[in-house]
């Protein structure tokens, strides 16, 4: 395992750090606690999605104790990476001391597709089908942000 000070940190950055950048961590910590210390943070939290919170243990994944918060309580935090898992927030991404190098991945937005769905088995599938796909990225990991798997 990895010490504290050779783990790379990375931040996960949304526009409410309700759902998608507290399941990001929350998936990090779960499988790549070993090499990623993860952080999420948002720039207008909103509070912990408690769907996000379910579909997350669904996968047997707890984020029940995570805390939407602000990115200003990290903002001089010495990350490695920001990764901003939407398009507002990667749009009003601010610029971060030190190296941190910002990457965008971009996932739908569950609660807003959820919105629309007619059943509640329809809006839960719009949010398991983003965990997953966040889990199949976070899977990717580090090697993603590092380039080192172009095929």
């Amino acid at each position: 395992m990895a010490d504290e000070k050779s783990k790379l940190k990375i931040l996960f950055l949304c526009t409410g750090n309700s759902c998608r950048s507290q399941m990001a961590e929350g998936w990090t910590r779960a499988l790549k606690g070993d090499k990623i210390d993860p952080y999420s943070a948002g720039l207008q939290p909103g509070g912990l999605n408690p769907i996000a919170v379910q579909v997350m243990s669904e996968a047997g994944v707890d984020i029940s104790g995570h805390r939407s918060k602000h990115l200003d309580e990290l903002i001089d935090f010495p990350f490695d990476y920001v990764v901003t898992v939407c398009d507002d927030a990667h749009e009003a991404c601010p610029a971060f001391p030190g190296r941190a190098r910002v990457v965008h991945v971009g996932f739908d937005d569950p609660p807003r597709l959820a919105k629309t769905a007619k059943t509640e088995a329809e809006a839960l599938g719009h949010y398991r089908r983003v965990r997953d796909e966040i889990r199949s990225f976070i899977e990717r990991l580090p090697d993603e942000l590092t380039g080192q798997n172009k095929s």
